[in-house]
């Protein structure tokens, strides 16, 4: 028998799937060697898993108002004394319990966040690629636009923003508040995504692989979105960890300051504003917890952003 014919009957292994070569992967490996990253990860899931679910996992509805006690308002965190276990947090001085306002102030500044940075994602990365890609005249309007973005505070976009939609449409109040604060957010961040894929796409459009599909006449739309674009993805998925840190952190100012959702649907901003009226009158958890929610929100995530940043970079291995 021929022995090269009876190598090629042998059977051949199957190709690993996606799950195996995702665990044999350098970004996994990265991970389960990171105590840092590990740490961060569970504490964003297991806040992410108790904003998401609130509805399940809170002991109370904090905003139904049929089964709030005015008797209850104010009490203390159970350890305390004068404290229940029924709220473990303490309460505030509606009688709503604080934990389970935690969980139902997380689930909007999370919303907030992942909205507005998926916004200015769409809007930044598109304009980027299309600056980078075809550059002249296009490339120079573009960054122009970002230099003037770069000028207006966030802050500032969100008052203008609320004071002509409370104009425009004065019966929609918690609506508007939500577009307000996406809107004013994915405003002022698009040019970081703008900036960032441009200087990526500007490297990459010299390429040969670039150059081998105008060759063959790929279309220049086809060519941007289906070979440069999965080239320029790495440090858009950093700055948008990043960014949805920074998203929340300017929800949570911006309810702070009254420009956020309204108080029947209060985010952890706009908890903290609340408790921060009664916080020299000695109910510090008011206040106190909402921060810590947020800190730990923000800091998480800003910690996977930075173990992203390194196990993406190919220096760093």
């Amino acid at each position: 028998m021929n022995p090269t014919s009876t190598a090629s009957s042998a059977p051949t292994a199957p190709a690993p799937g996606r799950w195996r070569r995702f665990l044999d992967s350098d970004l996994w490996y990265s991970f389960r060697t990171s105590p840092v990253a590990m740490a961060a990860a569970l504490i964003a899931f297991v806040c992410i898993f108790c904003a998401v679910f609130a509805g399940w996992v809170a002991p109370h509805n904090p905003f139904d108002l049929a089964t709030l006690e005015l008797g209850d308002s104010r009490l203390p965190p159970a350890w305390l004394e004068g404290g229940k276990w029924t709220y473990v947090f303490g309460t505030d001085d509606q009688g709503r319990d604080i934990l389970s306002a935690l969980m139902y102030g997380a689930r909007i500044s999370l919303f907030v966040g992942v909205a507005s940075v998926l916004l200015s994602m769409l809007i930044g990365v598109s304009l980027g690629l299309l600056s980078g890609f075809v550059g002249g005249k296009l490339d120079t309007v573009i960054m122009r636009i970002c230099d003037v973005m770069l000028s207006f505070p966030t802050i500032l976009v969100a008052l203008l923003i609320d004071g002509v939609g409370r104009a425009m449409f004065p019966d929609a109040h918690e609506t508007l508040a939500f577009t307000v604060l996406i809107l004013s957010i994915a405003l002022t961040k698009w040019v970081d995504y703008a900036r960032t894929v441009r200087g990526s796409t500007m490297v990459e459009r010299n390429k040969e692989y670039v150059q081998a599909a105008r060759v063959i006449g790929v279309p220049p739309l086809r060519i941007m979105y289906k070979h440069v674009l999965p080239n320029v993805t790495g440090p858009v998925l950093v700055l948008s960890t990043i960014q949805i840190a920074q998203a929340i952190i300017i929800e949570a100012t911006l309810s702070f300051l009254g420009v956020g959702v309204p108080p029947t649907s209060p985010s952890l901003g706009t908890l903290i504003r609340i408790g921060n009226d009664f916080l020299f009158s000695g109910e510090w958890w008011i206040t106190i917890f909402p921060g810590a929610m947020l800190v730990l929100i923000a800091l998480s995530v800003n910690l996977l952003g930075d173990w992203l940043r390194d196990a993406l970079n190919p220096r760093l291995r």
